[in-house]
């Protein structure tokens, strides 16, 4: 096996460890994922497409640079969610908590209704401080590079 090939299987089997750790905390844990959550997952899926396309067609150079911005895609998503739970920044309204001020009873009753059942900005695990879109975030950082550097090895 060619080094260029071994690293796209690693950063392969990366996308693929984060999506079933990602599975694991939703069905075994019972932690459902909110809409950032989910936006972070389907780049890994692009990803793992990516790699097995890589790993068949070893002569297409391009391969391994989107796999870099699919890797890049998940991680910036990442960094997104954890600066919205650790409140650096207003997340989506659809997906965080926001202000109830001025509204009418209506008004109120709507957006009540229309709330998602996990919201972006609550923080249901961690580790060492980091949460779950954090260490997406950190990891997938970490499968950028193995991307790149399994472009480096393919030019």
């Amino acid at each position: 096996m060619t080094k260029r090939n071994l690293l796209v299987l690693v950063a392969t089997f990366g996308s693929v460890a984060l999506l079933l750790g990602a599975f694991a905390f939703q069905y075994l844990g019972g932690l459902p994922p909110c809409k950032m959550c989910i936006w972070q997952r389907y780049p890994h899926a692009v990803a793992i497409l990516i790699g097995a396309a890589a790993l068949a067609l070893p002569r297409l150079a391009i391969l391994p640079l989107l796999g870099v911005m699919a890797a890049l895609t998940t991680a910036v998503i990442g960094v997104y969610h954890a600066g919205v739970e650790r409140g650096l920044w207003e997340g989506p309204s659809s997906c965080t908590s926001s202000s109830i001020g001025g509204l009418s009873a209506e008004e109120l009753l709507d957006q009540i209704m229309s709330a998602p059942l996990v919201r972006c900005d609550d923080i249901p695990w961690e580790l060492f401080g980091v949460s779950m879109a954090g260490w997406n975030a950190a990891l997938s950082f970490v499968l950028v590079l193995l991307w790149f550097a399994a472009w480096r090895e393919g030019r």
